[in-house]
């Protein structure tokens, strides 16, 4: 097959196909079951004893979609107490391969998928660190334009009263002069009387 033929199958449909497939085995637990049961049959307890930290609730439901995607065979044996069988169908067993591939493939390369992550959360870190040091800064900037600010808001109050000041000497000076020229027009008016 070549690699365009390969491209198509995991692009095909707008890759719908695909994403299914993987959102049903990609989960947490779907493989692991798969794994357990390949080579025997089990009853739920046993799987339940295999797979350690899945609930009963949680290996409950991924036993139904692995039934209900035709990966995994349940048998009810009409027994009392009753026994139920869980085994691979061939379907199932198809993906063993694929999953061990898959596997060691992340056996590979976790070391180099680690090492990128943790370069690339150092690297996030340095950037928000940078960042924050900007935003002290700023910070900082901004402080000093609000001292500032309060400055010369005190300056403004301290001319509003200066004018205040200045406007009622001039009131009182205006009312000086009109009243000394109220007196000199009556000195005036008397000497031109006598």
């Amino acid at each position: 097959m070549s690699q365009y033929e390969n491209t198509c199958l995991i692009r095909g449909d707008g890759g719908r196909t695909l994403r299914t497939v993987l959102d049903r085995i990609a989960n947490k637990w779907t493989l692991l079951v798969v794994a357990t049961i390949d080579q025997s049959v089990l009853r739920f307890s046993e799987l339940q004893a295999r797979i350690p930290g899945i609930s009963q609730r949680m290996l409950t439901l991924t036993l139904r979609n692995l039934e209900h995607d035709g990966l995994v065979s349940r048998t009810a044996h009409a027994e009392v107490p009753p026994r139920v069988e869980y085994t691979l169908t061939a379907t199932g067993k198809s993906l063993i391969a694929p999953a061990l591939a898959l596997a060691g493939w992340a056996r590979e390369h976790v070391p180099e998928i680690e090492k990128h992550r943790t370069d690339q959360t150092e690297k996030h870190e340095g950037q928000l660190e940078k960042h924050e040091g900007r935003a002290e800064k700023h910070d900082g900037r901004a402080e000093k334009h609000e001292g500032r600010l309060k400055t010369h808001e005190g300056q403004l109050d301290k001319h509003e009263g200066q004018l205040e000041r200045h406007t009622g000497q001039a009131a009182k000076r205006t009312g000086h002069i009109a009243q000394h020229a109220g007196r000199s027009e009556k000195h005036d008016v008397g000497e031109e009387q006598r």
